[in-house]
């Protein structure tokens, strides 16, 4: 069966080597690739016969591999853009070397692609087979490996968001080479598979790479094009996890934005967006809660999103996003793959305010048809908002789920605060309200590890002209006493409230919960340790907390120097049960009976 092909597109179906290669090739060529210089051998023969059929990539044939190597060099050069460089398994790859240490140090952009055994034969001495993950060492702006050939949906689209964003990473931040590791099974030859041919009856080739354009041209940070923003009636602008070193311009740029394209703001807790609510009239907070019901993500699907950073941490609203069939903006002036959800994705690396400038430049009325979308958001946002505020209110047990809503409404203005891992987090963002204290978030969500808790914040406050506010749980804070040694350092004022459930209250809310044994011991992990004891081997105030009326005039006003501990003592499994139960009636105070 011959390549399935039409004006646009060229992709081959007979098996799943040649379909995994041929959508890698046209991803590039979509992108802008116009040349790839080759190599001989079997097993990137899928990569060749992707090459050599597409009618729009010039496919030089090279024996040598260090030559190979640099004549890709001075094509890259003259064009100034990427050239694409393959070679098969073992040694081959290592010829390459060289050249890529001159196309980084002199910034060529420079797309290297190497076949490989699969990990079954690695490390097993088979053929031609070496160690050929991060082949290059330091010197590649990015490297990875792709997983082994999958003809699934999911699959295909990780290809090519992925293979979009090692393009990218040949231009930004720098120019420069990037190493893709291709493993691959055999047949290497393109034999014919039914169950992949008839794919290509169904395959929506336009759909797929519709999103896959050339760069878009870059001025000192700022885009000199913009996407057809304006022309999208449904949008919406998504913040997630954000530290800016200024946070009133940052808010003040995502306001400009927001009004002038006319798209509601889904903001995580943890970014200063919250904090300043009137600046803000589309801020959406209960997103994941009013995504929770089917209508709602259906009635709410937008025709495009702009994300700003990295994503909110709700797994709700992923989900809703991973199964949207829309364009998706990623803008950052971070380098960084900044899409798990490997969606229709373009990464725009420009700086916040300068975007906010050229959208303001560019602006247009708001549509009836923006108005109507807003409006539907705002108005359920106000219902959610309402229904979690009577349940917080009406709650006297001390409960986690409600510190978060609490602190939101009642730290002094400007307050930094450190929020733990685990379940800390998941509740700062369902149930931190809107306000306009400027509170400064603070978080360590680089790896999501508790490593490190206490010492992170005990820096964030040393020489600080504000008390901070650090929130924890008993293990994470426990994970690192060590920190403790470092209290008599301490310049300013730290107030840690603790929420004590003797465990891993996060484990309560993964299915693994259900199974005890080995739950309680071996995952939830109590270790029923004195605070109090602590806090005086440490030279620490401590206090229980016994009710809401207590913590709130212990966290009105804060101390200026020293160390204190505000321990809540609540139940693991009725904090969980009571959190799932108001995350199902707030979620439903929104339908229609």
């Amino acid at each position: 069966m011959p390549p399935a092909m039409n004006s646009d597109f060229c992709l081959d179906f007979r098996n799943v080597n040649q379909l995994w290669a041929s959508i890698l090739v046209e991803s590039l060529y979509q992108l802008g690739l116009r040349h790839a210089v080759i190599c001989p051998g079997s097993r990137s023969a899928p990569l060749t016969i992707a090459f050599a059929q597409h009618p729009g990539v010039e496919a030089i044939p090279a024996l040598d591999e260090r030559s190979a190597s640099f004549f890709a060099l001075g094509l890259a050069r003259q064009h100034h853009r990427a050239t694409a460089l393959v070679c098969t398994s073992g040694t081959a790859g290592a010829n390459f070397y060289p050249a890529v240490i001159e196309a980084r140090e002199s910034q060529v952009p420079l797309l290297v692609l190497t076949a490989d055994r699969p990990p079954e034969l690695r490390h097993c001495h088979a053929g031609q087979a070496i160690d050929q993950v991060k082949l290059f060492g330091q010197y590649p702006n990015w490297q990875a490996e792709l997983r082994l050939p999958d003809a699934a949906p999911a699959s295909l689209a990780y290809l090519r968001q992925t293979v979009s964003f090692s393009w990218d990473q040949t231009r930004f931040p720098q120019t420069g080479p990037v190493h893709l590791n291709i493993p691959l099974r055999e047949p290497l030859a393109p034999l014919s598979d039914p169950k992949i041919e008839v794919l290509a009856e169904t395959f929506n080739s336009h759909d797929f790479f519709a999103h896959l354009v050339p760069e878009i041209d870059r001025l000192t940070g700022e885009l000199a094009k913009l996407p057809p923003w304006q022309d999208i009636s449904k949008g919406i602008i998504i913040v997630g996890l954000a530290q800016p070193e200024q946070a009133e311009e940052y808010v003040e740029a995502i306001a400009q934005i927001s009004q002038n394209l006319g798209w509601p703001i889904l903001s995580d807790a943890l970014n200063p967006l919250r904090s300043h609510q009137s600046q803000l009239p589309n801020l959406i907070c209960h997103y994941d809660l009013i995504l929770r019901q089917s209508e709602h993500q259906q009635s709410l699907r937008p025709e495009g999103v702009l994300r700003l950073g990295e994503l909110p941490t709700s797994k709700v609203l992923r989900q809703w996003l991973g199964a949207l069939n829309c364009r998706q903006w990623i803008v950052s002036d971070r380098p960084g793959n900044f899409d798990p959800l490997h969606g229709k994705t373009q990464h725009l690396h420009c700086g916040l305010q300068p975007l906010a400038r050229k959208i303001t430049e560019q602006s247009s009325p708001a549509s009836p048809q923006k108005k109507q979308y807003q409006n539907h958001w705002k108005q359920l946002e106000a219902q959610t908002a309402e229904a979690v505020d009577l349940a917080m209110t009406n709650l006297e047990e001390l409960r986690e789920p409600k510190l978060p809503w609490l602190l939101s409404q009642t730290l002094p203005e400007q307050t930094p605060l450190f929020i733990a891992n685990s379940t800390p987090i998941r509740d700062l963002e369902w149930f931190w309200q809107g306000s306009d204290r400027h509170i400064l978030p603070y978080f360590n969500r680089g790896a999501n590890g508790i490593d490190g808790t206490l010492s992170t914040a005990l820096g964030i406050t040393h020489g600080n002209s504000r008390p901070s506010i650090m929130v924890t749980g008993d293990l994470a804070l426990l994970h690192d006493t060590n920190g403790w040694l470092l209290t008599d350092q301490l310049q300013g004022h730290l107030t840690i409230i603790l929420i004590n459930n003797n465990g891993g209250g996060i484990f309560e809310l993964l299915p693994i919960a259900k199974f005890d044994p080995p739950f309680e011991q071996f995952f939830a992990t109590p270790q029923s340790i004195n605070f109090a004891d602590l806090c005086q081997s440490y030279g620490a105030s401590y206090e229980q907390i016994d009710s809401w009326t207590q913590l709130k005039s212990k966290v009105s006003q804060l101390p200026d120097h020293g160390i204190r501990l505000l321990e809540l003592q609540t139940d693991r499994k009725a904090d969980s049960q009571w959190r799932s139960q108001l995350l199902t009636t707030a979620s439903q105070s929104t339908v229609q009976p």
